[in-house]
């Protein structure tokens, strides 16, 4: 079972991502690519199979809205994980492209 205080999350080198990592260990990620100066497409997120319950895809959908926020674009979310937590959670409303609920 994972322990979330160990839960780290650090923007990939290029700025196009995040990492999760847990003791060291890499446990995650969320991919995404901008579009023009206004806009990001989420294309892909992934989580180790053991922390797939520990809010960790969440987690990592927030760091790419939390940056979409502070960028000022829009998201686009192409990952199909990344589209359900767009659906489900309204905080992400804010930075959502289209409304499509």
């Amino acid at each position: 079972m994972a322990n979330k205080q160990t839960i780290s999350y650090d923007i990939f080198p290029d700025g196009l991502g995040f990492y999760a990592n847990c003791d060291g260990q890499h446990i995650g990620e969320i991919t995404f690519v901008r579009v023009g100066i206004d806009k990001m497409i989420i294309d892909r997120t992934n989580v180790s199979e053991n922390y797939r319950n520990e809010h960790v895809g969440l987690n990592l959908v927030r760091c790419a809205a939390d940056l979409a926020r502070t960028q000022n674009r829009k998201v686009i979310t192409m990952c199909p994980f990344a589209s359900a937590m767009f659906s489900r959670y309204p905080e992400f409303d804010d930075v959502r492209f289209l409304h499509t609920r």
